[in-house]
């Protein structure tokens, strides 16, 4: 596990989202986005300190379905999961601590 840097393609169901029993990250974006490629390193950070977190990376846009479940607006947004529920969010993150904050919601151990 730990953090990824390709797109899963294809992008997940949402009922396998839910169904999803470890702590999970789905980082929502594109790759042309200028706020996507500058949180690409506060995000690698803060995954280096829960490598049991598994990370899943969604291509988002209009017409996607999984952004649209989760009501996604702007990029990067990524939603913590546990037990497939949503604990945490953080858009467009500029600060580590925003994404330790929510990293602790789902791997306090990390």
């Amino acid at each position: 596990m730990g953090m990824t840097t390709a797109f899963t393609i294809p992008e997940p169901a949402r009922s396998a989202v839910d169904a999803m029993a470890e702590p999970t990250v789905i980082e929502f974006g594109t790759a042309w986005c200028g706020f996507c490629r500058a949180a690409q390193p506060l995000i690698e950070q803060a995954f280096a300190g829960h490598p049991d977190v598994r990370h899943i990376k969604v291509e988002d846009g209009s017409g996607r379905p999984l952004g649209r479940s989760f009501r996604v607006k702007l990029w990067p947004t990524l939603v913590f999961l546990k037990d497939g529920q949503e604990v945490a969010r953080v858009v467009r993150p500029n600060t580590a601590a925003a994404l330790d904050q929510a990293f602790e919601q789902i791997d306090p151990k990390g």
